[in-house]
């Protein structure tokens, strides 16, 4: 089967958006790994002057044949000795010693994989910048746009959505501030050989390990990690974070943007030609306009626990190699790398063409007739008759008022069992009309906003 790159074959374009897990991104960041490790080789003086970029220059992707290199890796049991084999046979004899020199397969598999995950990370931070910068133009344009709180998925008390975009934004930040630490201090080379000693390279291992990591533009970790896979975990746990940020702001549009709730919107993004296909179409109703962006977000999304679940199930390895569980984490850390920058591609676009329909956020807060202020109400009257029996009159006046199909504040005021009850206790009409306004129980809403924003403006995150 062909390679199928980022964006190409029947899902590509849903789960490989912008993607670096391919086979050919695999293919480069094994050959960037056995250069690298050349140049480092050289540096160290145990290779002719120019060997380094020797094996450089004959480490391109585009001379290698996947396919056939993936056949070889069914008789080793990874694709390395294949690759440095035919890399070898690429290069000036004179330089051919230093292919591969002192390393063995997993040094060169997870130093790819490393690569890999540095150059993914890359790319997510980017798209997840740009989601976070869109939806802190979304908290500071709508901190006073007035909706329904909702909670177990029932109404609760008002909320604006700018404080809805605001939470939104402090986990995009924190998910790009775990990245950018991740990036910083647990992506390393690997670089033990055999069975971690470095034994084939004597006293000059420890100098071509920090020589390699220089080359590669990883961490020099304190000893090789053959089978110490925190890292990975690491990686894993990471996008995870990313995934679960992203996925939380799909889930809250495809939720506000049903027909019987219509308050958001995804935007179109450009203008598509006469006659093209139409993003949010359906194939048999021609009225439909779904939340794709959001739906193909948690498409990529739902599908990362598992895949954390297994890199996390194969940390148990044997001794100094594992014996299957090494193995078992390449195509799940590959889908994982793919299917999370792909999510922060379609998070970018779904948060910067997001329309926010603030009349019907008014509206589905009016048709509530007053019922999400009940809180405020007993608040108000707590001081004046307990806190007991105020709950217990403000819910028996929300009963009536649902059972009469009446505004909450029609029944506080206008039905003798409960307005009498209000006069003896001293308060007025127009302290239950203030307690009933939705703008004047907001709480802390606009100092988290400015919180949310600080915080992002300083490229905060608590990581």
């Amino acid at each position: 089967m062909p390679d199928q790159g980022a964006g190409e074959g029947l899902f590509g374009a849903i789960f490989g958006r912008g993607s670096l897990g391919t086979d050919t991104a695999w293919l480069e960041a094994l050959l960037d790994a056995e250069a690298a490790l050349a140049r480092a080789v050289e540096r160290a003086g145990l290779a002719p002057a120019g060997a380094g970029e020797q094996v450089t220059a004959a480490a391109q992707a585009a001379d290698f044949d996947v396919a056939q290199l993936g056949e070889l890796a069914a008789l080793t049991g990874n694709p390395v000795p294949g690759l440095a084999r035919e890399l070898a046979r690429k290069v000036p004899a004179s330089a051919r010693r230093v292919v591969h020199r002192g390393a063995t397969s997993q040094d060169i598999m997870d130093t790819a994989a490393m690569l890999l995950a540095a150059r993914t990370i890359d790319a997510v931070i980017r798209d997840v910048t740009t989601a976070a910068d869109a939806t802190a133009g979304l908290a500071a344009a709508h901190r006073g746009t007035l909706m329904i709180g909702r909670t177990l998925l029932q109404q609760a008390v008002p909320v604006t959505f700018g404080l809805v975009a605001a939470g939104w934004l402090t986990a995009l930040d924190d998910s790009r501030a775990g990245l950018e630490s991740l990036r910083a201090a647990r992506l390393a080379v690997q670089f033990g050989g055999a069975a971690g000693t470095l034994a084939s390279l004597g006293e000059d291992g420890p100098r071509v390990a920090a020589l390699f990591a220089e080359e590669c533009g990883l961490a020099l970790p304190t000893v090789p990690w053959h089978t110490d896979r925190l890292r990975i975990i690491d990686v894993g746990s990471g996008l995870a974070r990313v995934a679960a940020a992203l996925g939380k702001i799909a889930r809250d549009v495809t939720l506000l943007a049903q027909s019987e709730v219509g308050e958001l919107h995804e935007g179109i993004p450009g203008d598509a030609p006469a006659g093209a296909p139409r993003r949010g179409g359906s194939s048999a109703m021609p009225n439909k306009s779904n939340p794709v962006a959001a739906i193909s977000l948690l498409g990529c999304t739902r599908q990362v626990p598992g895949l954390l679940a297994t890199l996390t199930a194969c940390a148990e390895q044997e001794l100094q190699r594992a014996a299957g569980s090494w193995h078992a984490e390449w195509e799940p850390f590959t889908a994982l790398l793919r299917v999370t920058s792909s999510a922060a591609v379609w998070g970018s676009e779904l948060l910067s063409g997001l329309t926010v329909d603030s009349q019907r956020m008014a509206a589905n807060l009016a048709a509530t007739e007053g019922m999400p202020l009940a809180e405020h109400v007993a608040s108000l009257l707590a001081g004046v008759l307990g806190a007991a029996e105020a709950h217990d009159l403000v819910a028996v006046a929300g009963e009536r008022a649902l059972g009469a199909g009446l505004p909450l504040r029609d029944v506080l005021l206008g039905v003798s069992d409960f307005a009498d009850r209000l006069t003896a206790a001293g308060v007025t009409p127009e302290q239950i009309e203030a307690a009933l306004e939705p703008a004047g129980y907001l709480g802390a809403s606009d100092v988290f906003i400015d919180a949310a924003l600080a915080a992002h403006m300083k490229g905060e995150g608590d990581g």
